[in-house]
């Protein structure tokens, strides 16, 4: 991995575009990149790594506003452990909450799914053909002036 990297090459490896990259710096979520010669940032290729947590964090659903949070107690260093380290624990509630969830609705596909792989089943519970749905019939509506 190359020591350090202007914009261009952090946003291929990243995955990220150039504009979220000066996005997240601006926002504090990234630090501030230092400048070369010509003025271009020129980021520490160690960056990766943590633009990589911010997106688990982005992907399970944690707002930017916590993310911030946690980017300013990182930054102050070691003795905000005890706080990132709670932070975290309560957006894992949160994310096991949610698979949960995910969990109960993939439950419900499959039993769907399945119902319509097995139709000479179907057909004899609902003998043969689906209930008639029946529109009612549209009222008529006033005239309004225009």
């Amino acid at each position: 991995m190359k020591a350090s990297m202007k914009i261009g090459e952090l946003a291929k490896c990243s995955g990220l575009s150039a504009h979220t990259i000066r996005y997240y710096e601006r926002i504090g979520l990234l630090p501030y990149a230092g400048r070369d010669q010509s003025g271009q940032r020129d980021y520490d290729a160690s960056i990766l790594i943590w633009i990589e947590f911010l997106g688990r964090l982005k992907m399970t659903g944690m707002p930017i506003r916590e993310m911030l949070r946690y980017a300013a107690l990182r930054e102050r260093g070691a003795s905000t452990e005890a706080e990132r380290r709670e932070l975290l624990e309560q957006h894992r509630e949160r994310v096991r909450a949610r698979l949960a969830e995910l969990s109960d609705c993939l439950l419900v596909l499959d039993n769907k799914i399945a119902g319509y792989t097995d139709t000479t089943m179907r057909m004899k519970e609902f003998d043969t053909a689906p209930p008639e749905r029946r529109r009612k019939p549209a009222r008529a509506r006033p005239a309004h002036a225009r």
